[in-house]
C-alpha cells in the first residue's frame, strides 16, 4: 500500500512542478532570455518538485517489480 501512496506523491509533485515551470516559461516571450530563464528555475525551490516527483514515481515502480 506505501507503494502506491509513494507513486501518487510522486506524481502529485510531477505535476506541481511542472505546472510551475511552463507557467515560468511564459517569461520567455515577455523578454527574459534562456540563460535568465534556466537561472530563475535553479532559484525557485517548487521547481525542484519535477525531477523529485520522478525519481519518486521511477522509486515506486522499481519497489512494484518486485
Amino acid at each position: 500500500m506505501w507503494k502506491w501512496l509513494l507513486f501518487l506523491t510522486g506524481f502529485g509533485f510531477s505535476v506541481v512542478g511542472g505546472t510551475v515551470t511552463i507557467t515560468y516559461l511564459n517569461l520567455v516571450p515577455a523578454g527574459l532570455g534562456w540563460w535568465e530563464f534556466l537561472i530563475l528555475i535553479q532559484s525557485r525551490v517548487e521547481c525542484y518538485l519535477l525531477p523529485a516527483g520522478l525519481m519518486m514515481i521511477t522509486l515506486a515502480i522499481m519497489l512494484m517489480k518486485n
